[in-house]
């Protein structure tokens, strides 16, 4: 049982020494940082001016258009490398499976460019 013990010393030596270090520089931070706020420090800064009105308007469904299009466009790039990297290995039914993939997101481009989706107004 002691040699079990020993063989995780090392390890509680680690995490030992890694909650010191970080309580360490908390406690430095705390120390050495200036903790006077003024009216700047504790302004709005997420969207940069105050808010007027409820939080609860509603948004703009092209918001949501755009990002789901971004996401969309994003992850076909993701599939685009590995695809391309392993062509030679994958043959002619890898090639023309991503060729159906790409034609069904182009059509998908196009009915919502035909549609007037991103268009901003």
């Amino acid at each position: 049982m002691d040699e079990l013990l020993r063989e995780y010393l090392p390890i509680l030596i680690f995490l030992g020494l890694a909650v010191g270090l970080s309580l360490a520089i908390v406690v430095a931070s705390m120390i050495v940082g200036n903790q006077k706020p003024d009216a700047a420090k504790n302004s709005a800064y997420e969207c940069g001016f105050e808010a007027f009105e409820n939080a609860r308007v509603k948004f703009d469904v092209r918001f949501y258009l755009i990002a789901i299009l971004f996401i969309i466009f994003d992850l076909e790039v993701a599939f685009l490398f590995p695809w391309a990297v392993a062509l030679r290995d994958i043959g002619v039914f890898g090639f023309w499976s991503m060729f159906v993939f790409l034609l069904i997101l182009t059509v998908g481009f196009a009915y919502e460019w035909k549609k007037g989706a991103l268009e901003w107004e």
